[in-house]
C-alpha cells in the first residue's frame, strides 16, 4: 500500500461496560422506577439477569449470538440466570430493520425447539408501536438506551402473570404513567 493511500478509520465500538451500564441504568429508573413492568425488580434485585452486549455488525452475526444465548438460558436454572438481555449496540439501529429482525429471532426460536419454552421481547431506542407517532410518549414503554433482545422464560411469564391478577392492564397503566411523566420528565430521569 502506498504512503498517500488513507487508513480507513474504524468506527469506534461503545465500551461494554457502559452499554451495560447504561442498560441497568434504564431498567432500574424506568422499567422499574415507574414500574413499567412489575416483574422486572424481583430479578434484578437476585441478580438473575445476564447481560451479553453483542459485537455483531451484521444480523447474521447477531443471529449467531442469539442462539447461542437462547441455548444458554434453556440449558440455566432459573435461580442463576431467569431472562437474558442481549444488547446490541453496532447491528439494527433503524427500527424497522430491527423489527423485521424479531421475524428471525421468532424462527430461531422454533428451530431450536424453544417454543413455549422460551421468547424474545424486543426494546430499541426508536421503538414505535402500530399506529402511534414516532415521538408518542407510550412508545417510550418500550425504548431502551440500545437495541436490545430479551429473551425470557416462558413458565417465569405465566408464574408471574398469575401472581399478578392485573397484568393485563399493564400496558393501559403503562401509557397513564408516560403521559403524565411526559417528554420532559423521561428525559430528567436519565439527566446525570
Amino acid at each position: 500500500m502506498s504512503q498517500n493511500t488513507p487508513t480507513p478509520t474504524p468506527t469506534p465500538t461503545p465500551d461494554d461496560t457502559r452499554v451495560i451500564a447504561d442498560t441497568v441504568e434504564w431498567l432500574e429508573k424506568a422499567v422499574i422506577g415507574l414500574n413499567l413492568c412489575p416483574f422486572a425488580k424481583a430479578v434484578h434485585v437476585k441478580a438473575q439477569i445476564r447481560y451479553v452486549v453483542s459485537a455483531a455488525t451484521t444480523p447474521e452475526a447477531l443471529l449467531e449470538d442469539l442462539v447461542k444465548e437462547l441455548e444458554t438460558l434453556a440449558e440455566a436454572s432459573p435461580e442463576k440466570i431467569e431472562t437474558t438481555l442481549l444488547i446490541h449496540p453496532q447491528v439494527l439501529g433503524d427500527f424497522m430493520d430491527y423489527n423485521d429482525f424479531l421475524d428471525v429471532a421468532d424462527a430461531a426460536v422454533e428451530e431450536l425447539q424453544l417454543d413455549g419454552i422460551l421468547q424474545v421481547a424486543s426494546f430499541h431506542p426508536d421503538y414505535q408501536f402500530d399506529e402511534t407517532h414516532i415521538d408518542d410518549i407510550e412508545n417510550y414503554s418500550n425504548r431502551a438506551p440500545y437495541p436490545t433482545l430479551h429473551l425470557l422464560r416462558e413458565d417465569s411469564i405465566d408464574a408471574a402473570v398469575a401472581a399478578f391478577p392485573d397484568a393485563g392492564d399493564i400496558y393501559e397503566r403503562n401509557i397513564e404513567t408516560l403521559k403524565a411523566l411526559g417528554q420532559a420528565g423521561w428525559k430528567r430521569l436519565f439527566t446525570r
